[in-house]
């Protein structure tokens, strides 16, 4: 529906531009509520077209061409309420799976919920039913895909690279963790491990 249709349904400019610009984007989670405030609005607004065009046709009897077009125009009225209202439910069930899969510590919420089969997964509220198991079965298949709690609070060694004599800090030779001031302090206090992490970035 663009705006000239929903000008024609006799939303005003700025009313229309509203509704386009809300369903041309994403909405934050606190302004869904008010898009379907304004589809409900819009709701009003046609039902009280639809109850003007019950009393126009009444006066049309016997002119079946007229009653033909004030029909179309009710079935009309009617599919774009419910098209609108479809379109905001798809929306608040995005942001609620985007929402879940972020909590869910997904590392990329999108590729996450690629593997997921959305259709088994229904809305209740803010509930998403259904979503809980698929989530355990793809953190046990495809533990990649999230964080773990157990490496939170601790430096991954550079490069994933096992360090030697129990060094637990980024080697600071590799190229993304070089640190002069670490390498110092190495080559003072203990030049054995100093070279064998210098040797491990081929230096």
């Amino acid at each position: 529906m663009n705006k000239e249709a929903l000008l024609e349904l006799g939303l005003t400019e700025e009313q229309a531009d509203k509704v386009v610009t809300g369903f041309g984007q994403m909405v934050p989670k606190s302004r869904l509520d008010d898009k379907i405030q304004e589809v409900k609005d819009l709701q009003g607004q046609i039902t009280d077209r639809d109850n003007q065009l019950d009393d126009l046709s009444k006066k049309a009897a016997g002119n079946e061409e007229l009653q033909k077009q004030i029909q179309t125009l009710q079935e009309q009225n009617q599919t774009t309420v419910a098209d609108y209202e479809e379109k905001l439910k798809q929306k608040d069930f995005d942001f609620t799976l985007s929402e879940a899969l972020r909590n869910a510590k997904a590392k990329n919420p999108k590729a996450v919920k690629a593997l997921l089969d959305v259709e088994g997964i229904k809305q209740d509220g803010q509930t998403l039913l259904g979503l809980e198991d698929q989530l355990k079965a793809l953190k046990e298949s495809d533990a990649y895909l999230f964080e773990s709690d157990s490496l939170k609070g601790k430096t991954p060694p550079a490069g994933g690279q096992h360090l030697p004599g129990g060094y637990n800090k980024p080697n600071p030779f590799a190229k993304d963790t070089f640190n002069l001031t670490e390498q110092g302090i190495l080559l003072r206090d203990n030049p054995d491990l100093y070279n064998q992490l210098k040797a491990q970035t081929g230096q």
